[in-house]
């Protein structure tokens, strides 16, 4: 029988690329025995420290998504906090809509006054210290998504990535998840990286 595994996978709601790797990872659990616990991280607390804001106007705003995500893993748990992800993506970036938290914790079947946690620094321990994780695992020179497995000896490995655009579906994505299964066994693998060339697609592709 194939082993059960869990991977922890890290986000922050407001980048495309991690949302892209989420659906990516939803995918493997349909082919794989694969369980995934969401947690959040935030490209605030990775860029806080830099001379340059490399969000741009955008930096201002990011703190909101992930307050109100880290608000609803409290109090609702993991599975609710994922749903809350693929409500948000699916408004950030299918839809285009940035604005409105709470419509997509009404998506999510989450009370819409939980959008309150956007403005308030409540949460913003809880953040730093879910983000903290993320970095122990991975390194302080990544971004997100951070994804987390075990290794052979049953420690937990921790890789910034895999960065894909459009993701695989089906068994191909069930093949991608194989191959990173793979590199994490091996003890001295840190990284594969190549040059982006296209724009993010939030397409699935066969």
């Amino acid at each position: 029988m194939t082993e059960q595994r869990t991977v922890d996978f890290w986000f922050d709601p407001v980048c495309p690329y991690t949302w892209i790797t989420s659906r990516w990872m939803v995918e493997v659990t349909r082919v794989r025995p694969v369980t995934v616990r969401w947690r959040v991280m935030s490209l605030s607390v990775l860029n806080e420290h830099r001379d340059d804001n490399p969000e741009g106007e955008w930096g201002d705003y990011m703190w909101a998504p992930v307050r109100v995500c880290a608000a609803v893993e409290e109090r609702f748990g993991g599975r609710a906090l994922g749903d809350l992800f693929t409500a948000m993506g699916t408004r950030f970036h299918l839809q285009g809509d940035w604005g409105n938290l709470a419509g997509a914790l009404a998506d999510a079947g989450l009370p819409e006054e939980m959008a309150n946690a956007a403005e308030s620094s409540a949460y913003d321990e809880a953040i730093r210290s879910s983000h903290a994780q993320a970095l122990a695992l991975a390194g302080d020179d990544i971004g997100t998504p951070v994804v987390s497995v075990t290794g052979p000896g049953g420690e937990r490995v921790g890789f910034f990535g895999p960065v894909v655009s459009p993701a695989p579906a089906g068994e191909k994505a069930g093949q991608l998840w194989d191959g990173l299964l793979l590199v994490a066994a091996v003890p001295g693998f840190y990284e594969i990286k190549r040059t982006r060339v296209e724009e993010p697609r939030f397409d699935l592709t066969d």
